[in-house]
């Protein structure tokens, strides 16, 4: 077995008129994230993640955003799918993830987000870290026009070398 590496990051702007999604979790707030997806950026990281550990490409390359069937598509749908296509014997050692924004405050949301994700992963909530930070007022995170997400994941393969004789 070989241990790999990923890493995913997302930021999409606040907007009024959408539903506020991060890890697959609906959040109370008056905007949401504009995207062509649902929008959630933490969902996006962890799949970026995934498939960057994996070498499989990127999500643009998996759900691009000019193809109308990806139009408000669901993240978690995107997470699972990924999830199923991963090579035979491969899996989420553990993630580590961080949701940047000044507003709404997530840590209250903090245990659902982690069971979601790690029931779209497959996996022990107790692999699953999710932290929230603030922006310090800086830049657009900052002024509340946007959020993002980063996620480091470990992922386990078999040994290709192995497989191969």
């Amino acid at each position: 077995m070989s241990l790999r590496v990923g890493i995913g990051y997302d930021i999409h702007r606040l907007v009024s008129g959408r539903r506020l999604i991060l890890g697959g979790v609906l959040i109370p707030y008056e905007k949401g994230l504009l995207g062509h997806s649902d929008g959630d950026v933490l969902v996006h990281a962890v799949i970026d993640a995934i498939l960057g550990a994996c070498a499989l490409g990127d999500i643009g390359q998996r759900f691009p955003d000019t193809a109308e069937w990806t139009r408000d598509m669901n993240s978690l749908n995107m997470l699972q799918s990924i999830v199923e296509a991963l090579p035979v014997g491969t899996r989420v050692v553990n993630i580590d993830a961080n949701c940047i924004c000044e507003r709404p405050r997530l840590a209250p949301h903090r245990d659902e987000i982690v069971t979601t994700l790690a029931g779209a992963l497959r996996v022990d909530p107790g692999v699953v870290s999710v932290k929230f930070r603030t922006h310090e007022g800086l830049g657009e995170i900052g002024r509340g026009e946007a959020i993002a997400a980063q996620a480091v994941v470990l992922m386990r393969r078999p040994d290709e070398t192995a497989a191969g004789g």
